[in-house]
């Protein structure tokens, strides 16, 4: 069940299974309003990117172009997107960012003097991901479909202009818990469902040891249930720091002609 919540700022009663018709209905309706011919989605074998992609195929069909991008990521990611493919029968494409990824690295320090740090290093590989989704989608006449989930969007767990840049956001409004719950009912293996969220930046890299606190614990913030004072801290404190994340870019005041 979709709860109330003080963050959601609408009370949506519904469950699941009935949301689930909601998002369906909610792509279909904006392709065809958008005059667009497909949607384009980057796959990881992550639970969010692979709950998308069951709702858009189910919906659209072979008009969903997946792709896989490995960019130093860990042999693993690829084959439980592969498996996610195998099992959907999705429409798919692999392109290895890898080489363009260090191409890039060595071009900038060798220019600039500047030793890149891993966190820029890493937000570098999801930035040219975003570049290489829109460019088939641009290509395809297609829109891109992000795999942000409410957790993320609240702790602005999500790289700016990275995985943060779509054209849709389909299941911004569930929790992680939530999502894991929808994944089950499209028939997703459990393997995918119970997989360590990890976007595979760097060795060992998951998202809760990166945001220091649980999606456990967001889920039921987010939910107005009680969490100890140390979860409670951090979620406003990225909350708070991921603010310019969520807004529109600034500008300068309107120009008053004479």
């Amino acid at each position: 069940m979709i709860l109330n919540s003080n963050i959601l700022n609408e009370v949506v009663k519904m469950t699941l299974k009935e949301y689930s018709q909601v998002i369906e209905k909610f792509l279909e309706n904006y392709l065809k309003n958008s005059h667009m011919d497909g949607y384009v989605l980057g796959i990881s074998g992550g639970i969010d990117s692979s709950l998308v992609a069951a709702i858009a195929k189910k919906v659209v069909g072979d008009k969903l172009i997946c792709v896989i991008l490995p960019c130093e990521s860990d042999e693993k990611d690829e084959l439980d997107a592969l498996e996610l493919v195998k099992e959907l029968k999705l429409r798919h494409l692999k392109i290895d960012l890898t080489n363009t990824y260090h191409t890039l690295v060595k071009e900038i320090e060798t220019s600039s003097g500047i030793i890149l740090d891993r966190g820029t290093k890493s937000n570098m590989k999801v930035r040219l991901r975003m570049v290489t989704l829109y460019s088939i989608a641009q290509n395809y006449h297609s829109l891109v479909l992000g795999t942000d989930n409410l957790d993320e969007k609240y702790l602005g767990y999500f790289t700016k202009y990275g995985d943060g840049a779509a054209d849709l956001l389909p299941i911004v409004h569930l929790t992680k818990g939530e999502v894991r719950e929808m994944a089950r009912i499209y028939g997703l293996s459990e393997r995918l469902v119970s997989r360590i969220p990890s976007a595979g930046l760097f060795e060992g890299q998951t998202d809760e040891g990166e945001m220091g606190v649980t999606y456990e614990d967001v889920d039921k913030f987010l939910l107005g249930e009680k969490i100890d004072e140390h979860a409670l801290k951090t979620i406003n404190r990225l909350h708070a720091m991921s603010e310019h994340k969520r807004n529109d870019i600034p500008s300068a005041p309107p120009f008053q002609r004479s």
